[in-house]
């Protein structure tokens, strides 16, 4: 009973199923998980009806062993203060990467752990009609059981980012109950897993289990799957595009069938007869040479969102055998083409539909336990749009297929490629095992995503480049696969024999560095090239969000708790963050004022990250924020916090990416106009006014511009007279308004005469040490400011809405002004888009600022107003009648 019934299983382990929705039954609900070590039975024994699962925890799939554990409140939640550390196996030391480490021996995820389902399958109703079991994703390996018969051993499922497809016609019953049963094992550290680097811990069960969809889908006798359609356009007018499609075949008989590929794409109809022989696989193929309906006329291009509109088309196929389908999927696609080169200086510049794009993007993490939601998702990809970046970058996290489709849906670009700093980078150690199964992971993935809009590069390795047979096999594969745009050997410098340059860098920073930096430290992270990963540091999240993760939020000086969520590696502490704010403003006395100061430093150094490659493109040609999210609480490397809180790096990052946009330059002191649309604006009105600490205007000048597409045009040079007397910061307002004298942006600066100096030759790729730290302690004793803040809340089109009124009626200036949305208890209400925060506010000047709620907030909230020289106050707004 121990024979593996898979005859046609290694035909099909590499090609994922396009999910059909009418061919699909989702097996999310009603499992059961128990540990092997509390079992003394078989899998041919809890395969089979009867078996009682008494003691079993229920879950659904997707879910790891830990979430499952966690959902089940058998362990507490992992994330709060130090429980992490408490959970059994947990032992490995803080801040080391699990992902190289061997579990302990008393781990209780040293075992396998079972799951098991019962489901009722349809029943069959076709001639010829087949049964596959579906799997997404298991980590690491498994052994697989249906109806008392095991279907593949952990041989043969092995790899965390391979999918499996299991033609189990023979051991189905159609319209009656089944049972599967998945023993899974954790990855080791010889295996291919799925690592968190130093972002954040590694969960104990090494995220074993199911963490993909389990699906039984049926077809007949040939399945078609993986449809794709890639564009190449004939020209820069874009008026012809060139379709060609592919579809991945199988026949699953033993016979040779005759039939029919049938079509459709962009609303154009295609054909071909194509004959099988008996369990062969084939790519089907049209192209526009041989399919002339295929060349499409004035074809409305996709394009990422501020460049155009992501328009998506619908490609349909079908295979038919003596007028029968067999199998059909439909997927959306974009008519877009994506292609890279490299400019003058060796840097990598991407083109969409022949157009150049400054990349500007973060880098994304799952959720530690790879937990899943898609209004979650939904909501970040909206603030990604809501920041103005453009790109996601995954550096393995390889996201659900709703993530892409809200991708290609919103015009987000995403690179992706595989993680650093495990065993998928130590070549040398691999095993024949190891290279079948990185092959095979990227032959699943690539035929999964390669039909999606929002693709823009796949990146073969990470921190380091594969070695030459790695290289060329992944290649291989890619090339197999069709795959339709650019690929680069890793995400660093360093040249390869098969491919050459790669023209991007990766030399940091990832800790802390004044504003300055971006702009004068472009030999090292800079704002020349291609950055594909790179930060000022730490993130600290609002006490609101604090309260959610730490028994002691408001503890000075933190705790040993605080420091848990840290980052691992060399971000186990966040010294050189706190050793630049000692310096350069004051060293706090409280958590608040700690919270205070690092906001404002985030908003600054973000801001100015942001701002120096795009007042350098081209010579610049992408940054990627590290990172966007975190997969836990954390205080590193975010953009907004674990629970979709926005603090100043958000707003900083959100005001140096506005799609018309008016900056201060850190190295020449010059002021820059940067269009980032697709569109020239004629008759834009810039203006800038130079103030003293005391609020006296040193400095004014005004001029009229047009702005080219896609440009950055210096307008202004603040006079070097300026900076030779006795002032030593200075506060530059700048606003650029349209022609019809609206303001378009807005945007203040603090800037001290005196600019931090670098040691350079004591650089490592975590940061530049400061030589000399600038000064900007006198924004710490700023005189008091009074603002008088109004709010009203109303349901608009788009939501609840409250709409903040300031005022600042005093003769002093009201310094980063913080304005939150909060339960009226002080509790944590998010995500909440505002329209701008953390803002300046001159004396007798008033601004409005609207803050969009989320789904589910009801009631009155708390509106709370800080800043560093006014007085904290929190408001109820007035409920109004319904808005436009």
């Amino acid at each position: 009973m121990n024979k593996i019934f898979a005859p046609c299983l290694v035909a099909m382990l590499a090609l994922p199923i396009a999910l059909h929705a009418e061919a699909v039954t989702h097996l999310r609900d009603d499992w059961r998980v128990q540990s092997a070590c509390k079992l003394n039975v078989i899998g041919e024994t809890i395969s089979t009806a009867g078996f009682t699962v008494d003691g079993w925890l229920k879950t659904s799939v997707p879910s790891t062993v830990l979430a499952a554990q966690v959902a089940n409140g058998v362990l507490p939640d992992p994330y709060y203060g130090s429980n992490l550390r408490q959970i059994p196996g947990t032992d490995y030391p803080v801040g080391r990467n699990f992902s190289n480490l061997p579990m302990s021996q008393d781990s209780p995820y040293r075992c396998g752990w079972w799951y098991r389902s019962e489901f009722t399958a349809p029943a069959a109703s076709l001639q010829n009609q087949r049964f596959w079991l579906h799997f997404a994703g298991i980590n690491y390996r498994a052994e697989i059981w249906l109806n008392g018969h095991r279907i593949a051993d952990s041989t043969t499922v092995a790899g965390a980012y391979r999918t499996y497809d299991f033609d189990v016609t023979e051991l189905l019953k159609p319209g009656k109950t089944n049972v599967l049963a998945v023993e899974t094992f954790a990855p080791t550290e010889k295996d291919l897993g799925i690592n968190w680097v130093d972002w954040n811990p590694c969960p104990p069960d090494k995220d074993m289990g199911l963490w993909g969809a389990v699906d039984l889908v049926t077809s007949g006798a040939v399945t078609l799957r993986s449809p794709m359609a890639v564009t190449h356009f004939e020209n820069a007018e874009l008026a012809t595009a060139d379709l060609t499609v592919y579809a991945e075949l199988h026949n699953s008989t033993g016979a040779t069938v005759k039939g029919v590929v049938t079509g459709s794409a962009a609303g154009v109809q295609f054909e071909q007869p194509i004959e099988l022989a008996a369990h062969e696989d084939r790519t089907v193929i049209f192209n526009p040479e041989q399919f002339p309906a295929l060349r499409i006329r004035n074809p409305k291009p996709w394009w990422p969102y501020q460049m155009g509109n992501p328009h998506l088309e619908r490609l349909s196929m079908s295979f038919s055998a003596k007028g029968q389908i067999t199998d059909q999927k439909s997927v959306d696609f974009g008519i877009r083409e994506v292609t890279s080169e490299l400019t003058s200086n060796g840097s990598r510049l991407f083109r969409i539909n022949g157009k150049p794009i400054l990349i500007r993007g973060a880098g994304w993490s799952q959720d530690m336990l790879l937990r899943s939601n898609d209004n979650r998702l939904r909501d970040q990809i909206r603030m990604v749009r809501d920041m103005n970046l453009n790109t996601i970058r995954l550096e393995g996290k390889l996201e659900t297929d709703k993530f892409f489709q809200l991708a290609d849906q919103q015009g987000i670009l995403v690179m992706l490629g595989w993680c650093c700093c495990d065993h998928w980078e130590r070549w040398n150690t691999w095993t024949p095992e190891d290279h079948t199964i990185a092959t095979a992971s990227l032959r699943a993935q690539l035929l999964r995503l390669r039909q999606h809009a929002s693709l823009l590069v796949w990146l073969n390795g990470s921190d380091n480049p594969p070695p030459a047979d790695v290289e060329s096999a992944y290649l291989k594969v890619e090339s197999e696969t069709h795959w339709p745009n650019p690929v680069l050997s890793s995400a660093t410098g360093t040249p390869t024999t098969v491919t050459g340059e790669s023209g991007v860098k990766m030399s940091g920073p990832y800790d802390y560095v004044a504003p300055s930096y971006w702009y004068v430290g472009t030999h090292y992270g800079g704002a020349s090239g291609f950055n594909t990963e790179t930060s000022p540091g730490p993130a600290i999240p609002s006490l609101a969000s604090r309260q959610k993760f730490l028994p002691d939020p408001d503890v000075w000086p933190p705790s040993s708790t605080w420091s848990l969520h840290y980052g691992g590696g060399e971000f186990v502490n966040l010294k050189v963050f706190d050793e630049a704010m000692d310096a350069v403003y004051a060293k706090p006395r409280s958590a608040a004022e700690y919270e205070r100061m690092a906001q404002t430093m985030e908003y600054d150094s973000e801001r100015a990250m942001f701002e120096a490659y795009a007042k350098n493109k081209y010579v610049s040609t992408g940054v990627i924020q590290w990172m966007l999210n975190n997969a836990w609480p954390s205080m590193i490397w975010h953009l907004y916090d674990y629970y979709l809180d926005a603090g100043g790096g958000y707003f900083g990052t959100k005001k140096a990416c506005e799609p018309l946009h008016i900056q201060y330059s850190y190295d020449d002191r010059s002021i820059v106009v940067v269009n980032s649309t697709a569109q020239s604006v004629s008759g834009l009105h810039a203006s800038i006014s130079v103030h003293n600490l005391g609020w006296k205007e040193v400095y004014r000048a005004e001029t009229v511009v047009n702005s080219g597409i896609d440009s950055a045009q210096r307008i202004f040079d603040i006079p070097d007279s300026l900076y030779s007397g006795d002032d030593r910061i200075f506060f530059i307002d700048l606003s650029l308004k349209d022609a019809a004298g609206h303001e378009v942006s807005h945007n203040f600066y603090w800037v001290p005469v005196t600019l931090t100096t670098f040691d350079w030759e004591k650089t490592d790729y975590t940061h530049t040490p400061a030589e000399r730290h600038e000064d900007l302690t006198a924004l710490t004793n700023l005189p008091p400011a009074k603002v008088l803040a109004h709010a009203e809340i109303a349901n608009t089109p788009r939501g609840r809405e409250v709409r903040l009124h300031l005022e600042n009626t005093s003769a002093a200036l009201a310094f980063q002004i913080r304005a939150a949305v909060r339960t009226p208890s002080g509790g944590l209400i998010a995500p909440v888009f505002w329209s701008d925060n953390w803002i300046e506010l001159p004396p007798g000047e008033s601004t409005t600022l609207t803050a969009l709620l989320p789904e589910g907030a009801d009631g009155v909230p708390a509106v709370q107003i800080e800043g560093w020289n006014i007085a904290s106050v929190s408001i109820a707004p007035t409920a109004v009648a319904a808005a436009n």
